[in-house]
């Protein structure tokens, strides 16, 4: 998509209405310190020009030359980067035609595993097929639905890539080149949904899963379906809940996954510290914390996007956010101009407040000033 249609895809969704930053509630309290590393990182990717995992808007001129000034202070103190934030930015809420901003959380799980199968892990994520073909975004190839984002290469020419069903049915043959077990089909599951995970492999040591495409099918959410079903509700939903159900009913759970038709696919992310959070669609480690996930479709990379919402604390307990994030990933679910998914790092812990977050909230975008 280009940025004119970007654009045009924008306003048909929301307005964009100026505030200042005397309006943002909590924003003097914020850790602007915090959020200024994570905006470095970004700005040393956009300076750098790094190829970016899941490719997103081409950042404005504008942003490029903020980071550029980022760059030359990358040890400011908390004053100095709420002072950059405010001079180099234009906040402005994210308004949308349809509905309000929503927020959902992730993180990176952590599960035992094996590098090669026995009785107990017997679950395999894949390594990236060399026939699958990534479509840009915007893109589409001869005779293949617009709705699809992968394709498979053939002889002669391109088809649809197999759906979740299929690639667990051996549709993929020796293409399917498994680089880590599981011992339960509901934790390799969670980590497609994810994108990323460390796995505790049998000798002891660690191992860091990362995102390395998929089939291009459309993401259904389980949770959604389980609700539907009246399996759940909504209000007490939570990932743990949810991973114990899929051990439950195995059949069931089987059929229920099966309903997601998209797949992806991993590598080994050797590169990784193990103090590094997960790669993001930016193809930069993710921070706790202020790593944002945003529909890539409407948003480039980088941008700092105030939060202004509730984060849970249990099913009935919230805690104020009021937080500037970094947009630096994205996801298939995360589709529309306020929608976000809030990082919340790796491990049980992250897991469990993940679970919990499905809350409205307020998105502001910082745009960066013209320089004249």
């Amino acid at each position: 998509m280009s940025d004119a249609a970007a654009g045009l895809a924008l306003k048909d969704q929301a307005r964009l209405e100026p505030l200042s930053f005397a309006d943002l509630a909590g924003w003097a309290a914020d850790d602007h310190a915090a959020a200024f590393r994570a905006f470095l990182r970004s700005c040393r990717a956009l300076d750098t020009a790094s190829a970016e995992l899941r490719p997103a808007q081409t950042p404005q001129g504008s942003l490029l030359a903020v980071c550029r000034e980022a760059l030359k202070t990358p040890d400011a103190d908390g004053a100095a980067a709420r002072r950059f934030f405010e001079t180099h930015f234009q906040p402005l809420v994210v308004v949308p035609h349809f509905g309000t901003g929503f927020l959902t959380g992730y993180y990176e799980p952590e599960f035992q595993g094996s590098r090669v199968p026995d009785a107990i892990y017997r679950f395999p994520l894949l390594d990236r097929p060399e026939d699958l073909v990534t479509i840009p975004q915007g893109e589409t190839l001869p005779g293949l639905d617009k709705g699809l984002h992968a394709a498979r290469r053939t002889k002669d020419g391109f088809e649809p890539y197999p759906d979740r069903a299929a690639i667990e049915e051996g549709a993929l043959g020796p293409l399917a080149r498994p680089i880590v077990y599981l011992s339960e089909p509901g934790e390799a599951f969670i980590i497609h949904v994810q994108g990323s995970a460390r796995i505790r492999l049998t000798d002891g040591s660690v191992m860091r899963i990362a995102y390395a495409g998929r089939n291009g099918r459309p993401y259904t959410s389980i949770g959604r379906l389980l609700v539907q079903r009246g399996e759940m509700d909504l209000e007490t939903m939570t990932l743990d809940r949810l991973m114990g159900w899929l051990r439950e009913h195995p059949e069931p759970a089987k059929a229920l996954m099966r309903q997601n038709q998209s797949y992806i696919f991993f590598r080994e992310a050797a590169e990784l510290a193990p103090e590094d959070g997960p790669i993001g669609g930016a193809g930069i480690p993710l921070v706790p914390g202020r790593s944002l996930a945003v529909d890539r479709s409407l948003w480039a990379y980088g941008l700092p996007v105030w939060l202004d919402g509730q984060l849970p604390l249990t099913l009935d307990k919230t805690e104020p956010l009021q937080r500037l994030m970094i947009a630096q990933d994205t996801g298939s679910a995360i589709v529309g101009p306020a929608r976000g998914d809030f990082f919340f790092g790796s491990g049980e812990e992250a897991g469990r407040r993940a679970g919990l977050l499905r809350h409205p909230v307020r998105f502001v975008v910082l745009e960066p000033k013209s320089r004249s």
